[in-house]
C-alpha cells in the first residue's frame, strides 16, 4: 500500500536535479573516451598532426598526474591516483546530490566528475592517461593534454568563482547586518 504522507518538494526534486548533473558529466566522459580513442587509433605515438602555428594534434601517454607529475614511477602511481580519483568522485557525487540547485558549483562540479571518470578509465584500462591536444610556441611547449583535463581545469576555475562569488555575498550580508 502506498504511503500517502506528504514528501518535501526538495527532497522529491533533488534526484531529477542530480541526474541532468551526471548526465553533464557523462557527456564530458563520452566525449574524452571518443577522442582519445579516435587519436590512438590514428596516430603512432609521438607522432604530430599540425594543424596551427602553435598547436598540433599528438599521441602521449601519461602514466603521472597533471603534467606528468611522478610520471617516473615504477607503476606505483597509477593505483595511487586510481585512489584519489575514486574519492574525488565520490565527493564530488555526495555534493551534487546535496546542492542541485546551486548552478554554478554543480556546473563546476559535473566539468571536474566528468574528467576524473575520463581519465581514471584510462589509468583502468590502459595504465596510463591518454594526451593528444599540444600547444607551443617556438621552442616552449604547454604539457599534451586532452578532453577531461579541459573539464578538470575548467571545473577547477568555475569553483574559484563560485567561492569568490559565495564570500562576497556573505560580506555583504554581514555589511547589511553590522
Amino acid at each position: 500500500m502506498p504511503d500517502n504522507k506528504p514528501q518535501s518538494t526538495a527532497r522529491t526534486r533533488k534526484p531529477g536535479h542530480f541526474t541532468y548533473w551526471l548526465l553533464g558529466a557523462l557527456a564530458i566522459v563520452v566525449a574524452d573516451q571518443l577522442t582519445k580513442g579516435y587519436f590512438d587509433g590514428s596516430l603512432k605515438y609521438g607522432e604530430r598532426w599540425n594543424i596551427l602555428p602553435f598547436f598540433d594534434f599528438t599521441l602521449l601517454y601519461n602514466p603521472g598526474a597533471a603534467f606528468s607529475f611522478l610520471a617516473d614511477g615504477q607503476g606505483w602511481q597509477r593505483w595511487l591516483f586510481t585512489i584519489i580519483a575514486l574519492g574525488a568522485i565520490g565527493l564530488i557525487l555526495n555534493l551534487l546530490y546535496r546542492h542541485p540547485r546551486q548552478l554554478l558549483f554543480c556546473t563546476s562540479l559535473t566539468a571536474i566528475l566528468g574528467g576524473a571518470v575520463g581519465n581514471l578509465v584510462d589509468r583502468m584500462q590502459h595504465g596510463h592517461v591518454i594526451d593528444f591536444l599540444l600547444f607551443y610556441w617556438d621552442s616552449w611547449y604547454f604539457p599534451a593534454f586532452n578532453i577531461a583535463d579541459i573539464g578538470i581545469s575548467v571545473g577547477a576555475a568555475l569553483l574559484i568563482l563560485d567561492e569568490i562569488r559565495r564570500m562576497r555575498r556573505e560580506r555583504r550580508k554581514a555589511a547589511r547586518h553590522a
